[in-house]
């Protein structure tokens, strides 16, 4: 599988990331798919069509399918920031994963917003990279600003 044709932002994200100032989700699913951490700061270095580039490589579980995010991104920090990523060990059964139950953040974030947390059924409907998204929108007790959106975007209440 190759780089989609343009960066993934969804469309909450598009004002949010503010021109890739800030990581996009399809950057931090690949970030912790590989285990590996990076810093805003050094984000920020990168060159905006680096930016780009690493929001164009899949989001699909399988480390397998597009394993060279991980050396673009080491190059692209060597070349421009003379860094390297921090490694960590990606969890194994992150709760995004389970289609049997919803998240408590999630559940906690949709009340906090006033919103109807997703049905068991719902949240399992939702693709992998969604209910990604919505985890880690979930994974702070204060509310997220971007968490409505991304609900909405997703059809996800209810």
């Amino acid at each position: 599988m190759g780089l989609n044709e343009a960066p993934l932002l969804f469309n909450f994200e598009v004002e949010s990331s503010e021109n890739f100032t800030y990581i996009p989700m399809s950057v931090r699913f690949n970030l912790d798919r590989f285990g590996l951490r990076i810093t805003l700061a050094q984000w920020q270095l990168l060159p905006l069509e680096d930016r780009k580039l690493l929001a164009r490589f899949p989001v699909d579980e399988d480390a397998q399918i597009e394993p060279n995010f991980d050396h673009a991104l080491f190059e692209m920090l060597r070349t421009h920031a003379n860094v390297e990523p921090e490694w960590f060990t990606p969890e194994e059964s992150p709760v995004w994963r389970r289609t049997d139950s919803v998240p408590e953040g999630v559940a906690r974030q949709a009340e906090l917003a006033g919103l109807v947390t997703p049905s068991v059924g719902r949240w399992a409907e939702l693709e992998p990279f969604k209910r990604y998204v919505l985890a880690k929108l979930s994974r702070k007790p204060e509310a997220n600003h971007d968490f409505v959106p991304a609900m909405k975007e997703f059809d996800a209440a209810g």
